[in-house]
């Protein structure tokens, strides 16, 4: 798992809770930053810590800020070590986790700390923590107070652009993303959450994206990240042969990037490059530490499918599922791979509506799932748990031809979420109605189910789009099916629908 660089606890428990990983999030998650140190940025107070743990500590930041999260973890690990009062120390440790369990535990003893921290630590551990009640009001409220608090800081801004961001205020975001560069210019992590939001939220702004990439190339050349940021800006300007170019120099600048190896993986596949798709990925994998391993395997999986033999997709991530313990990743980071594994092989399964295959995949990532709650621990996060397990069974339920149980799992999962102060709560229950809607062939419904549901979700996008073409809303159809061909991010969900969407749109075109 990938981390969003400054921003905190939701990105990587909601991960843990779908188990739907998408290269999109990764791209996201990796903003490329540059060779800033960080002491070139005017920063939140740090509490005292020894010179060694905060030479460690300040070489972390800059890693966290080129998007070398891995390298960024292991220096702030080294910090704690040196120094085991260094409260951000371990605040930083859960930003760069790789896993719920590394996550929880360096927030314990981030929050043990507390008392010794400056007002602006203090608020960064309670922003984390809201993410064990999902609650975003108070994650926003708590981020404009550290802007309050500290309006010279670009990381301060930066954070509040990344929680506006989740809430998708995306132009709210932008101007809190752009006042941290425009209080430091070199900033390469502001632009780099610029370059993003600006590439993939709506309404998106490639001229925008390709500025900002350009500032994080200028400032860093030497690091992988920003030439992988002009290969996915290719990539959404319909470059599939340049986006191969700059991800070449990324392998180039680190070879050691497992990042940068994958990324040529996925225009590969997309092109029908199959057989160099798998050596990409398989470049990746062997590259790649701890759950990463199986992260790219994954991903080497989908050629299958955009091959067109789901079923041999399955089987390969079966066996990947039952080598994941052998591949040495740590114990803490297994579960949440074998989670992604099933949550892959049931959304292959519901979609080619293999019932028995798909049942047994849901009811063992479930049964995974439940114990990212034990690992918690607290009532609110187990109730978004036990939503996130509610609306799989919805998804599988309808999947299986039970629409009564789909229909009633999403009210569970309803009710479930009831309490928790968050305005997008309620997406995936809407997701898990259109999908019902869908098998029940009531295309009217399901347009009015997938219309509140994330359609920053290229599945559920392209979902809208065929509920739409049913229901006779054929140039709106048409108009979905096109941004979803034309969209050129892989995920599992991606991979079973862009050769639909493309031949859709050139039926139409003919």
């Amino acid at each position: 798992m990938k981390r969003l660089s400054h921003l905190l606890p939701f990105l990587p428990i909601l991960l843990l809770m779908s188990g739907c990983q998408t290269e999109q999030q990764q791209t996201q998650d990796e903003p490329p930053a540059g060779m800033v140190a960080a002491s070139a940025v005017t920063e939140i107070p740090v509490m005292d810590a020894t010179d060694i743990a905060m030479a460690d500590f300040e070489a972390g930041l800059y890693a966290m800020d080129v998007g070398r999260f891995n390298d960024a973890n292991d220096l702030f690990r080294a910090a704690a070590e040196k120094d085991p009062d260094f409260g951000s120390a371990y605040l930083y440790i859960a930003n760069t986790a790789n896993s719920l369990e590394e996550y929880k535990t360096a927030m314990d003893r981030a929050v043990a700390a507390k008392d010794e921290m400056s007002d602006g630590e203090k608020i960064l551990v309670d922003i984390n923590m809201t993410g064990f009640t999902n609650d975003v009001d108070e994650s926003l409220r708590l981020a404009e107070r550290l802007v309050e608090l500290y309006p010279a800081s670009p990381r301060a801004w930066l954070n509040l652009g990344f929680t506006l961001g989740g809430l998708n205020r995306h132009e709210e975001a932008r101007t809190a993303m752009g006042k941290s560069v425009e209080l430091d210019p070199t900033f390469i992590a502001g632009h780099s959450a610029l370059a993003g939001s600006y590439l993939f939220n709506d309404p998106k702004d490639f001229a925008l994206a390709e500025v900002h990439t350009n500032h994080a190339i200028d400032l860093a050349p030497q690091e992988a990240g920003p030439h992988i940021a002009m290969g996915d800006l290719r990539r959404a300007q319909q470059d599939l042969i340049g986006c191969r170019e700059s991800y070449r120099r990324a392998t180039e600048v680190d070879p050691t990037s497992a990042v940068a190896f994958s990324k040529s993986g996925h225009p590969n596949s997309f092109l029908g490059y199959y057989d160099e798709a798998r050596s990409d990925f398989d470049r990746a994998s062997a590259l790649a530490e701890g759950g990463g391993k199986a992260t790219w395997m994954n991903f080497k999986a989908y050629v299958h499918v955009y091959e067109g033999n789901s079923t041999a997709a399955i089987e390969e991530l079966g066996t990947v599922l039952e080598s994941i313990d052998a591949m040495g990743i740590p114990e803490d980071e297994i579960n949440g791979a074998k989670v992604f594994v099933l949550s892959n092989i049931a959304t292959i399964a519901m979609h080619e509506g293999m019932v028995e295959i798909a049942t047994k995949a849901v009811e063992k990532r479930n049964e995974l799932v439940k114990k990212n709650a034990e690992i918690v621990g607290t009532e609110e996060f187990t109730r978004s748990q036990k939503a996130n397990i509610a609306a799989w069974n919805g998804m599988g339920a309808a999947t299986a031809g039970d629409y009564e149980a789909a229909r009633a799992a999403a009210g569970e999962y309803a009710t479930l979420v009831e309490t928790q102060n968050n305005p997008r709560k309620m997406e995936f229950y809407h997701a898990v109605l259109g999908w019902t809607a869908l098998q029940e062939g009531n295309h009217q419904m399901a347009v009015e189910e997938y219309r509140q549901s994330n359609l920053n979700n290229i599945y559920n996008k392209y979902m809208l789009a065929v509920a739409l073409e049913g229901a006779g809303f054929t140039e709106q159809a048409t108009k979905l099916f096109t941004e979803v061909a034309e969209f050129n991010f892989n995920s599992v969900g991606y991979a079973l629908v862009r050769n639909a969407a493309i031949k859709k749109v050139e039926k139409v075109a003919a």
